[in-house]
């Protein structure tokens, strides 16, 4: 038996060189298709070291990277199924339900298609990028991991990944504490009683404050001048039991803040029992009828 008539040969009603070339041009789109997506993923890794390029950051290179990569898979995979035999008989089949079809997907990829637009809206009007500290609807904090085509990841503070539809966060009230600057103020509220000399405490306050080596000067020259403290502490409420006192203190950084305000609870609890400071617990009368 000669090649040629090897190559005739036939299974499944298919000749062996037409198998052959059927495997051929399969790996041929396999390993161009692989190729073409490394070189892909490598020029987005390259773009990403480009400081000058700013609108080529880390969110928006990973997004864009991520749709070009599924359709170059989807383009691979296309051609693919061109080469099997009899495709092309249930063409028409697949031309008369493409309407119900259609209908169909639509209906089930609404809401994905709401996340994925939802997703280029939090890429290019950047609302966020990952690395931020962000807060959403008092409900979620932490900080952003990764923006993928329908959903985002925040690592809470607890260290755990929180997964959120990127539609849901477009309609969400976002506290973002890295845009701009980073400076927070940390608000710390003490009540003392009613036979406390305000003005000691005040001071007894804002000398343990001070002490405080998070807490920066926020002043401007002319506050400076005039004498202004540093940290500004007021009478804020005249409450049922207790006069609440409000200073504010400032930090370079949220989480210094945090910080800041946990410290600073501790330490004038502990200064106001050695100046005999009352820090009243809150009571009631009851009054018994007989």
């Amino acid at each position: 038996m000669n090649l040629h008539s090897f190559f005739n040969n036939t299974i499944l009603d298919l000749t062996i060189e037409r198998v052959i070339t059927f495997f051929i041009k399969a790996i041929l789109i396999y390993a161009i298709t692989q190729i073409t997506v490394s070189v892909t993923k490598y020029l987005f890794r390259r773009s990403q070291r480009r400081k000058s390029v700013a609108f080529l950051d880390k969110t928006t290179v990973g997004f864009i990277q991520r749709i070009v990569v599924y359709a170059l898979y989807i383009v691979g995979t296309a051609i693919f199924l061109s080469l099997i035999p009899g495709m092309e008989k249930v063409s028409s089949s697949i031309l008369a339900g493409a309407g119900i079809m259609a209908m169909a997907i639509g209906f089930a990829s609404q809401e994905a298609l709401s996340n994925i637009i939802g997703g280029m809206f939090i890429v290019f009007a950047k609302p966020f990028r990952i690395g931020d500290s962000i807060k959403i609807d008092e409900v979620v904090n932490g900080t952003v991991s990764e923006i993928t085509l329908r959903h985002t990841i925040i690592r809470s503070l607890d260290n755990r990944m929180i997964i959120i539809p990127n539609s849901k966060i477009n309609s969400s009230t976002i506290v973002n504490s890295t845009i701009g600057e980073q400076d927070t103020c940390s608000f710390i509220e003490v009540g003392v009683s009613y036979e406390t000399d305000l003005n000691k405490a005040i001071n007894v306050m804002r000398e343990e404050i001070m002490k405080h080596p998070k807490l920066i000067d926020r002043r401007t020259p002319e506050e400076k001048q005039e004498g202004n403290p540093q940290v500004v502490i007021r009478v804020t409420e005249l409450g049922n039991s207790a006069i609440t006192l409000k200073a504010w203190a400032w930090a370079s950084n949220a989480g210094d803040a945090f910080v800041l305000k946990c410290d600073l609870l501790k330490l004038i609890k502990e200064r106001f029992d050695k100046e005999k400071i009352e820090i009243p617990y809150p009571y009631s009368n009851v009054i018994v009828k007989k």
